[in-house]
């Protein structure tokens, strides 16, 4: 059976968070790790080389059953991706994305290129909700 990839690797996510290359994404970084951090409770944990997790969840897929984080995110150049606060599987997506402000999303993902250009409060909100499902 294969192993996966993204797991956790006990790197520091201070210096992860700090080698980002661009000013703004690594700013915005810090504070997405900040505002998470407050909402879960839980230590930002670096899972593979570029995703910064919150808490673990048990998550079956064709690899079998693994570890995985409930909420996290990773500063990306061409967008900060948000995991866990979307299902692209729902049958209706949940209306708070209609307030969050200029995103896009993916299967599993929300992509935000600008944290300061949509509704911080809405976010919250929608890790709220995604930390408060997985208990």
């Amino acid at each position: 059976m294969a192993t996966i990839k993204t797991q956790p690797t006990g790197s520091d996510v201070d210096a992860f968070l700090d080698s980002v290359p661009a000013d703004r994404r690594r700013a915005e970084g810090h504070r997405v790790r900040s505002m998470m951090e407050r909402i879960t409770g839980a230590p930002a944990e670096m899972w593979g080389p570029s995703i910064v997790g919150f808490g673990r969840q048990e998550y079956t897929n064709t690899t079998g059953t693994n570890d995985w984080f409930v909420v996290g995110f990773s500063p990306r150049k061409a967008a900060i991706t948000i995991y866990g606060v979307w299902d692209g599987y729902a049958a209706e997506p949940d209306p708070r994305f209609d307030d969050l402000g200029p995103h896009t999303t993916g299967k599993g993902c929300l992509y935000i290129k600008r944290l300061d250009a949509v509704d911080e409060a809405v976010l919250e909100s929608l890790v709220e909700s995604a930390w408060a499902a997985a208990d």
